[in-house]
């Protein structure tokens, strides 16, 4: 499997308007790719955003969607909403299920990106594969990703029932010596972190 991560920037008051034709789009018989998630991001950048995660079953698929993205007049289906959008190609990582399973996990989501430093996919891969059982155990995890395309780096993405049981759950890795993973810090060159809430169209909650 494939995974497209799309950031969107819309117009300021659209959302409204443009989550139900992105939800048509993403169910047309014409377009490629399965919705699992989209979410509306909620501290950063302070513009209209939404976090679109697809899922694609091969190379080929992935190719013949994005070819049709960046050719069209209406990207989305909501093109006269946006004013800029990006998509990235991701995999799982190896030890992971070959697709994301949707349903209610949230309602809060963290999308954390890491810029690897030269050789530090295999490591940090090995860490997480280490590490995450125990992780898992305090709350779910979403799915963990490395790229395919740009710089080397990893998205990883957990839901957590609020801000405050965040903090907890995360301090909590820490205090047990469960969290981080071994080789994980070491590797990461650049880190980001942005707090999303999923939209009324998400089959991730």
């Amino acid at each position: 499997m494939l995974y497209e991560l799309a950031t969107l920037s819309l117009k300021l008051n659209t959302i409204n308007q443009a989550l139900p034709r992105l939800a048509d789009y993403a169910d047309s018989g014409t377009t490629h790719g399965r919705l699992v998630g989209a979410w509306e991001t909620e501290h950063g950048v302070i513009i209209t955003r939404l976090l679109v995660l697809r899922e694609f079953d091969d190379a080929q698929q992935l190719a013949h969607e994005r070819s049709h993205l960046f050719a069209s007049d209406n990207p989305f289906g909501i093109g006269e909403f946006l004013d800029a959008f990006t998509a990235e190609t991701y995999r799982q990582f190896p030890f992971l299920d070959d697709s994301i399973q949707t349903g209610t996990y949230g309602p809060v989501y963290e999308f954390r990106t890491y810029q690897l430093k030269i050789g530090g996919l295999a490591p940090t891969i090995a860490g997480w594969e280490a590490a995450l059982p125990e992780r898992a155990k305090l709350f779910p995890l979403t799915t963990v990703m490395y790229a395919v395309d740009g710089r080397p780096r990893i998205t990883h993405i957990w839901p957590f029932p609020s801000l405050d049981e965040r903090l907890a759950i995360r301090r909590k890795a820490v205090d047990l010596g469960i969290w981080p993973p071994v080789g994980g810090p070491e590797n990461i060159a650049h880190a980001t972190s942005t707090i999303a809430i999923p939209a009324s169209i998400s089959p991730l909650k």
